[in-house]
């Protein structure tokens, strides 16, 4: 993921460089929200999670004494991928500033990865009733949200995640910024707590 993050910016810096070229003739080039949005999608982080989808249900079959309990577990991998939601992202360039808004990075989504589904991954316990396609559905969503509740709450990850887009645009602005000669001022807006911070970002670093 690094590495097609880097070629991308490597990418955007030669065609910029190319357009301010063309006939010798410093063409007027700006940060672009659509770039942006490309760029937060880019830096989405992709995690694995080791996961257990257990289900129990008592006397599931039978009747009076001769009755079973269905009881099973699944052990597998889940993937979460953490970033920003595109779609909330904003710019606006004022001059030589910069305003970007964007959300606190989030869990955008769920998924089991089903390389790690094997037959050894189902465990049924002895004596338990019969486990149906139903059964093992609703102890996967169960599972599935409990790990997206784990994710939601890791602020570590969380932050990572936001540092990790934050970085990216930078650079973004930076490479348009030496491209045209400009000094950007990059002013940040959280979306989620409207906190702001300015940063001043040099042609040269």
């Amino acid at each position: 993921m690094k590495k097609l993050v880097s070629l991308f910016i490597i990418f955007t810096m030669c065609i910029t460089t190319a357009s301010c070229s063309k006939d010798n003739t410093l063409k007027e080039i700006e940060p672009q929200a659509s770039q942006m949005k490309s760029i937060c999608e880019l830096a989405t982080m992709k995690c694995y999670y080791h996961n257990v989808a257990k289900y129990t249900e008592e006397n599931a079959s039978g009747m009076l004494l001769w009755t079973k309990d269905r009881k099973f577990w699944v052990e597998y991998a889940g993937i979460v991928n953490i970033g920003i939601d595109t779609s909330k992202v904003k710019m606006e360039v004022k001059k030589d500033n910069v305003n970007i808004t964007i959300p606190q990075a989030q869990v955008l989504d769920c998924k089991v990865d089903n390389a790690t589904l094997t037959e050894d991954s189902f465990i049924v316990a002895k004596n338990s009733a019969k486990v149906e396609a139903e059964h093992q559905t609703a102890a996967f969503k169960e599972a599935q949200a409990k790990m997206q509740e784990t994710a939601s709450n890791d602020t570590a990850l969380l932050s990572n995640a936001q540092q990790r887009a934050q970085k990216l645009l930078e650079d973004y602005v930076n490479n348009i910024g030496n491209c045209t000669g400009k000094k950007y001022k990059i002013n940040w807006t959280f979306e989620d707590n409207v906190q702001t911070e300015t940063q001043e970002k040099s042609e040269d670093k």
